[in-house]
């Protein structure tokens, strides 16, 4: 196709391209737990966070994503009984969240899966490799921040 040149230039596309395949890649390594990615990266955020207890806002701000995103995510890992929302104390209009026993257990096999992906990305790629990568994507990203 005529757009083939473009196309094997650009950065847009192909973060877009590696973003749908890491995807995909993460849906078949998390598909015995019934898992998304950002439902994985929610276990092990709470996970890592305990004994504290996170508020759906912070995980928002921290995975780059909406809290509509991260609100439906929760009612799913509720309704799989891995983790439960609590009113905050101090402020009634927020939650507090907290792994249930057997969210923790699937966190910490979501963690395993995650490790693993990342040493075979430092094996294949290089760790320097992989770290300059990702100092560019950063680089790509905060160009569209907005001021």
């Amino acid at each position: 196709m005529r757009i083939d040149a473009f196309l094997q230039q650009s950065p847009m596309f192909a973060v877009n391209r590696a973003a749908r395949r890491f995807e995909s890649l993460t849906a078949q390594v998390l598909a015995a737990d019934n898992l998304s990615f950002l439902e994985g990266l929610v276990l092990a955020a709470m996970f890592f966070e305990a004994p504290r207890l996170i508020k759906p806002s912070q995980l928002a701000e921290t995975f780059g994503t909406t809290r509509g995103n991260v609100s439906h995510c929760v009612s799913s890992l509720e309704a799989k009984e891995l983790l439960q929302r609590k009113i905050d104390p101090e402020d009634a209009r927020a939650y507090l969240l907290t792994l249930r026993p057997q969210g923790k257990k699937c966190a910490v096999r979501v963690i395993g899966v995650f490790d693993k992906l990342q040493k075979e990305f430092e094996h294949e790629i290089g760790k320097s490799a992989l770290a300059e990568m990702l100092k560019n994507m950063r680089k790509l990203e905060a160009l569209f921040v907005p001021r």
